[in-house]
């Protein structure tokens, strides 16, 4: 074939490249371009230029559009974009489009503070949490966002995505549609004394630990994803102690048999507003080894069955959006399950679901 018509047989397409940049309680940073007219917003990123590489373009891009120069860790999604798809907007002589989407980290306060816009280009930017950063993208760009951010989430392969899809296995978070359960109150300190006697217990949550050091969490479906919580929950009138609703808990969403609870610390809830504002009450916090998890079930509280998710401590305190006292939380919680029960520290590892038959321990 000559080189001229061999060229001419070549797929042609535009290159792309953005970033994931969260704050320290894991909202993902948007921005606000002032040309678009559908009013869309958009993940720091940009075209990439002619001869230019897409992690070239990715921290150029983040460098003109917030004034930082940011290292990139990884490569989170590549997505395929057909010239045909429906948000390809009208009149566009779009060739298609492939996108690098890149791990752009996470900012501290004093990097938030320093972000600086070029406004003819960008009105504004937000942190926001993934449900409401998926509802002001375009629904692609929304679909690309939340795979490459559960990618860095859940540790898992880069995202190869076509049209928004997965062209390969699709991992745990994504197919429960899993967000981040962004939890302010988090700010509050983990108390590591008793709970004075006049604080009454209105919740009891675990760092439930399998043999090799990772945890299990559970996810909440609803209308706009399934959200990741901690066995555990409201003390009822018929536990004795905050242990029984623990157990209690554990077994109707999880189906998890537990020993040896260890009780960690507590956090103070100043109103009880979610119990009915029962005023000043103490949410205790415990770690426990699971020695059984049995067949999924419905939850009797909800009336449908959770998800199980295995996650690192570390995993599990991003999930549960709880930001710097979550990480060092999950950390105490390690070390306890260290120091009681000899268990490893998970440290690296894909979420993985538990299958819906149990798993057997060793």
């Amino acid at each position: 074939m000559p080189a001229a018509q061999y060229a001419a047989s070549r797929h042609a397409a535009w290159l792309g490249a953005a970033a994931i940049i969260t704050d320290e309680v894991g909202r993902i940073l948007l921005v606000h371009p002032t040309y678009r007219k559908d009013q869309s917003w958009l993940l720091p990123g940009g075209v990439v230029e002619a001869g230019e590489h897409p992690h070239i373009t990715c921290r150029r891009e983040i460098t003109e559009e917030l004034g930082l120069d940011l290292p990139l860790s990884a490569v989170l999604a590549v997505h395929s974009f057909s010239p045909h798809h429906p948000d390809l907007q009208p009149g566009t002589p779009c060739p298609g489009e492939v996108r690098f989407v890149f791990d752009g980290g996470t900012l501290t306060p004093d990097q938030v503070e320093a972000i600086r816009l070029p406004h003819e280009e960008l009105s504004t930017h937000a942190f926001l949490e993934t449900r409401d950063a998926a509802q002001r993208l375009r629904p692609l760009d929304g679909q690309i966002m939340l795979a490459a951010y559960r990618a860095r989430l859940g540790n898992t392969p880069t995202a190869h995505l076509a049209d928004g899809r997965h062209i390969l296995d699709v991992p745990a978070l994504d197919r429960h549609d899993v967000h981040v359960r962004y939890q302010p109150l988090w700010d509050s300190p983990l108390h590591r004394g008793p709970v004075p006697e006049q604080l009454p217990v209105q919740q009891s949550w675990a760092w439930c630990f399998v043999p090799d050091g990772r945890v299990i969490l559970v996810t909440d479906p609803g209308p706009r994803g399934a959200l990741p919580m901690l066995p555990g929950g409201t003390m009822e009138t018929t536990d004795a102690t905050p242990e029984d609703t623990l157990h209690r808990e554990a077994a109707e969403e999880a189906q998890l048999t537990l020993a040896d609870p260890v009780r960690l610390g507590w956090v103070l809830d100043e109103t009880g507003e979610v119990y009915g504002d029962v005023g000043p009450n103490a949410r205790l916090r415990l770690a426990a080894r699971v020695t059984s998890v049995g067949p999924a079930a419905v939850d009797r509280a909800t009336g449908h069955p959770f998800a199980r998710l295995l996650a690192t401590p570390t995993q599990a305190a991003a999930l549960l959006g709880w930001g710097p006292p979550g990480a060092r939380q999950a950390q105490l919680a390690a070390e306890t399950a260290r120091k009681w029960w000899g268990l490893p520290i998970a440290r690296t590892a894909a979420v993985e679901e538990i299958p819906a038959e149990g798993m057997r321990l060793s």
